[in-house]
């Protein structure tokens, strides 16, 4: 790893805002594409979903999202878990980031989609009850639009279809249904 990647991915973690952003662009940035340095950071990025400070976390959350294309070993099935309950986050917005990265986890093949899908159902279901709930299933909804249209995996647009039939009041359901409208 370079010097220069080993600094970004150093600062990620710092209290200066200004060396934090600069490292969360960079990084984020070298993740789009398979990366060697995935599983010398990993143990980090997963130890920082729960850390105090919740840029952390959001970082943390979208950063694995993305490394999981970097994960020949499968080490994102087992760590899956953590990564949907930054979902959960009592800070929104940090639920938010996460949410809006983690379709990237289907990248990574089939069974990452399968447990995908099942921990956004879960959420689905589960979020409808919580103070931004409907904000929640909408950007579950984009979510897997995103790795639809990344993909070209049916079962992620017939789950959310059938979700959106599911919902009672009709202002939301064409909420939903507008980020299956909309061309990206």
């Amino acid at each position: 790893m370079d010097k220069t990647l080993q600094t970004h991915l150093d600062n990620l973690w710092t209290t200066d805002r200004d060396a934090q952003n600069a490292a969360y662009a960079f990084v984020m940035q070298a993740a789009e594409q398979p990366v060697d340095w995935a599983y010398a950071v990993w143990d980090v990025v997963v130890a920082n979903l729960t850390h105090a400070d919740n840029h952390n976390r959001a970082i943390a959350g979208q950063l694995l999202s993305r490394l999981a294309i970097s994960d020949p070993d499968g080490r994102i099935l087992k760590d899956f878990k953590a990564l949907l309950n930054v979902t959960r986050d009592e800070r929104f917005v940090t639920a938010r980031h996460t949410m809006q990265s983690i379709w990237r986890v289907g990248l990574a093949g089939e069974e990452h989609r399968t447990l995908l899908l099942k921990g956004l159902k879960t959420r689905y279901d589960e979020c409808a009850k919580e103070k931004n709930g409907a904000l929640t299933r909408y950007d579950i909804h984009v979510t897997m639009r995103a790795l639809h249209d990344a993909v070209s995996d049916e079962k992620f647009k017939i789950s959310a279809l059938a979700w959106i039939e599911l919902e009672s009041d009709p202002k939301l359901r064409k909420k939903y249904a507008g980020a299956w409208k909309k061309k990206r």
